[in-house]
């Protein structure tokens, strides 16, 4: 169809796009791209872009992944020094790799923490005449009538514990709240608002708050609202862990700048700006996820850990390769660098996890 459109007869003289001024001989311009051709569209003009669009991002997706998991840290080069028509946009196809990688993620969860969801009632009561049940010490009831009858222990010294935690034990005015420091008025109002809304059930942050008195600030309503919460997660923790994993691509995508950030300082005396870095981190973690994808979904197919397992040593030894192969380093230096790299890599992951569950908590 392309062909079609591009014959001589249907050439024009200017760019029907920019205006750009040109020849018969013109099959594009040369300013902006577009197929000089004055033909009018068909309904089968649009499934022509349609797919050509498609395949031509399809060649660039099979190229680069091949050369990406194949020849480590080149196709990074590569782009750092032009070569980019060949290849799909790093961050483009980061973004695919990793929504294909949190499709099997998220669903290979669904297998593993049917323990995070709320039970069964039935499954919490136990049966004491099940023949698995523990068999406790037989006593007969005259055997306790004279334990506890006897001089020695009596039933004055038999002492029922009946005292029961309420919110009132937690209970602080406004006033005593004022006179605390900050994280002592924190804690003692999240301590406050989680057993109240606990013990009352009462899930309206204005009316809890009008019930203990407190002041109906916009802080006081945010923080009982996470106490209720707190209290639903601690209840079904599937909730919290569906909603953080929902979350977790945004918050990679948003830790990987500050990554290549230290590999930036780490490489500093070498000739590559802070961009170049990042385009490889990008590179490194779209490999991280497509290693760790296909692992988890042979691990799907065939069970067993083995296939993450595998992948773990893979991608350490694809990311030494492709640093020395980016950077051009030596042996001694890359392993250096990798080694530091990596204790790095782990440090920020844990404040990442931790920052990211307290602002999933924060803006859930």
């Amino acid at each position: 169809m392309k062909i079609k459109r591009s014959l001589l007869k249907f050439r024009g003289d200017h760019c029907l796009n920019c205006n750009q001024a040109l020849e018969i001989t013109d099959r594009y311009c040369p300013h902006c791209g577009q197929m000089n051709s004055t033909k009018k569209l068909k309904f089968d003009d649009f499934f022509s872009e349609f797919f050509s669009g498609l395949f031509a991002y399809d060649s660039r997706f099979n190229r680069t992944l091949r050369v990406l998991l194949f020849k480590p840290g080149k196709i990074s080069k590569d782009y750092i020094h032009g070569k980019r028509t060949r290849y799909a946009n790093p961050f483009r196809f980061y973004l695919s790799a990793s929504i294909l990688f949190f499709l099997l993620f998220g669903y290979s969860l669904e297998f593993d923490n049917d323990n995070l969801g709320p039970r069964d009632r039935d499954s919490l009561n136990f049966d004491f005449n099940s023949p698995t049940a523990p068999a406790g010490p037989k006593m007969g009831l005259d055997s306790i009538n004279k334990i506890i009858t006897s001089p020695e222990v009596g039933l004055d010294s038999v002492k029922v514990d009946t005292v029961k935690t309420t919110y009132k034990d937690y209970l602080v005015t406004q006033q005593e709240v004022d006179t605390m420091g900050t994280l002592n008025a924190f804690n003692a109002k999240l301590n406050l608002y989680y057993h109240f809304q606990d013990e009352t059930g009462i899930y309206s942050s204005e009316r809890a708050l009008d019930s203990l008195q407190h002041n109906q600030t916009t802080y006081n309503n945010w923080l009982y609202k996470k106490a209720v919460d707190a209290g639903t997660f601690w209840k079904n923790p599937r909730l919290f862990f569906d909603y953080f994993i929902n979350k977790l691509p945004f918050f990679i995508f948003f830790y990987l700048p500050i990554f290549a950030l230290f590999i930036w300082l780490l490489y500093i005396r070498r000739p590559f700006s802070y961009m170049e870095h990042l385009i490889f981190a990008f590179h490194v973690q779209t490999v991280f996820f497509v290693l760790y994808g296909l692992a988890i979904l042979i691990q799907l197919i065939t069970g067993g850990g083995v296939p993450v397992t595998l992948a773990n040593f893979v991608f350490l030894f694809y990311l030494y390769k492709g640093m020395r192969n980016f950077y051009g380093q030596g042996r001694v230096k890359t392993i250096l660098k990798f080694v530091v790299l990596n204790l790095i890599f782990f440090t920020l992951a844990i404040i990442a996890v931790i920052i990211s569950l307290l602002a999933s908590f924060s803006l859930y």
